[in-house]
């Protein structure tokens, strides 16, 4: 067995094993996950992907390590705004609290699945076909200006195709049946509405992982870095959206800096053959962008507070 089937191998099991154990041991019976609960487990999946990227950095080098690194933060950055598109489909359908890691679990272990595929043909591509590499690119920036430019995003569940053919291969339950997605009713299987949640889901993580996954190839395409940090990013989503949940007001500019680093890794892209921009310096300018969003939303929520006390 060769070391990299070791690698995947070992990989893969390890987190089949951490989501065993979190849906077998530590969610076993259905509760509302509190904000306590969730900071912890958002603190135990980052400090399991430094532990890993400690590793990448002994085991290849490190620049394998700071491609690691700053592709796990644009993935963790960009999925923030994948949260709140999940906080508006939980609102929407009033999913219960105590069911809303039961979906998020089923969710995210179908968008694992989403992202190996594309992981690997998007590598696979670029590696055959170069030139696509500026039509990644240029979708990247197009991305970005488009996501600078929209509005408020508006959701419509009905009209989602996915959401339309569930509908027509079950009959659907008025109401949720528990944290149940199928029940028996005059021995004919009926979909609960949990489970149109869960389709929603997946379909917002698929949209999302279109902009993500070639974001990433900007950074790297050795397939193992850009799946395990693509990965952890993803593992640490269910806790991070409990413990966003409620306060994504003071997220107010993070749109802004997630557009200009879709911009910059798009145009990272476009010019790699001319000019490659050192990956270290791109992690600087990442951090640099994000903490300058964070600061001006948190800076906006104080100053819209502030006004408020006032005109009271």
């Amino acid at each position: 067995m060769s070391e990299s089937v070791i690698l995947w191998s070992a990989f893969n099991l390890f987190v089949l094993g951490m989501l065993a154990l979190d849906l077998g041991v530590f969610h076993r019976k259905t509760h509302e996950v509190g904000v306590k609960e969730a900071l912890t487990w958002t603190g135990v999946w980052i400090a399991l992907a430094m532990v890993f990227n400690l590793f990448i950095y002994y085991y290849f080098d490190k620049d394998k390590a700071i491609e690691f690194f700053t592709g796990y933060l644009i993935e963790k950055s960009l999925s923030i705004d994948n949260i709140f598109v999940m906080i508006m489909i939980f609102s929407y359908f009033q999913v219960p609290a105590r069911y809303q890691h039961k979906v998020l679990f089923w969710g995210i272990l179908g968008a694992l699945v989403m992202r190996v595929i594309f992981i690997l043909t998007g590598i696979e591509l670029i590696h055959r076909f170069h030139w696509l590499i500026y039509i990644f690119g240029g979708f990247l920036v197009i991305t970005g200006i488009r996501m600078l430019t929209s509005g408020d995003i508006k959701l419509e569940p009905e009209r989602n195709p996915l959401v339309k053919l569930a509908r027509r291969i079950f009959p659907f339950t008025n109401s949720y049946e528990g944290d149940r997605f199928f029940v028996k009713r005059d021995k004919k299987l009926w979909a609960t509405p949990l489970f149109l949640v869960v389709i929603l889901i997946e379909a917002t993580d698929l949209i999302f992982a279109v902009d993500s996954i070639p974001a990433i190839l900007a950074i790297s395409d050795d397939s193992f870095i850009v799946y395990t940090s693509n990965v952890f990013a993803i593992l640490g989503l269910r806790s991070l959206y409990f413990a966003l949940s409620g306060i994504e007001k003071y997220f107010q500019y993070l749109k802004y800096g997630l557009s200009a680093i879709l911009i910059f890794v798009g145009v990272k892209m476009c010019i790699t053959d001319f000019y490659k921009i050192p990956i270290d310096l791109s992690l600087i300018l990442i951090v640099f962008i994000l903490t300058i969003a964070m600061l001006a939303s948190v800076a906006f929520k104080k100053k819209n507070e502030s006004e408020g006390t006032v005109d009271k």
